[in-house]
């Protein structure tokens, strides 16, 4: 768990989604769609437990169906409804869709090298740069902050947009793009400016 403490007044419980296939295989999913496994819906479960004890005062998710499954689990018993933000989508990864990371690490040792040292550089082919990621998602961000000041907001946002998120809203550099490339059921709690 991570807590920072800033001037402001949000408190962001940022929670990746529960594990799809993919995920358990190591294949990057990116923006597409897919449901949580059996696994997947285990940690979402398990997520819903173990943030119980959280006053939650709304939950926004990824428009991709293993954020809603998770966004939905997390409300259970809560009167709130879990509202979806398109620009929360995953990176486009192009033509990396369904790829295997240890696949790219193979064929392309130095693009998978600078995944590792410069994430914030990386561009799939026919896909979305982290950089363009970075902006979009920010804004929706700042946008979301602006109207829960002093409150706690749940981002249910799938990896490696959710590291990426944590990374700026912590003033922190992205971590390796490949070791935060899939999603298996966990929080953080961080404290936000608007």
């Amino acid at each position: 768990m991570i807590l920072f403490k800033t001037a402001a007044r949000s408190t962001v419980v940022l929670v990746r989604p529960g594990a799809t296939e993919f995920d358990l295989q190591g294949r990057m999913k990116g923006s597409l769609d897919m449901p949580l496994c059996e696994q997947g819906r285990q940690q979402a479960e398990n997520l819903s437990e173990e943030l119980a004890g959280i006053r939650l005062d709304a939950v926004y998710h990824a428009p991709c169906e293993s954020a809603e499954q998770t966004a939905a689990c997390l409300v259970e018993g809560r009167s709130i409804r879990p509202r979806i933000v398109e620009d929360f989508r995953n990176i486009d990864h192009g033509l990396w869709h369904g790829k295997l990371i240890e696949e790219i690490r193979r064929n392309q040792p130095k693009l998978y090298r600078n995944g590792c040292d410069r994430p914030e550089t990386v561009c799939p082919p026919g896909g979305e740069s982290v950089h363009a990621a970075a902006g979009r998602v920010m804004k929706a961000i700042h946008r979301v902050l602006k109207k829960s000041r002093h409150q706690v907001i749940a981002l249910v946002i799938p990896d490696p947009l959710a590291s990426l998120v944590a990374a700026q809203l912590n003033d922190e550099a992205m971590p390796d793009f490949w070791k935060v490339e899939t999603d298996a059921g966990s929080w953080q709690l961080i404290e936000a400016s608007s």
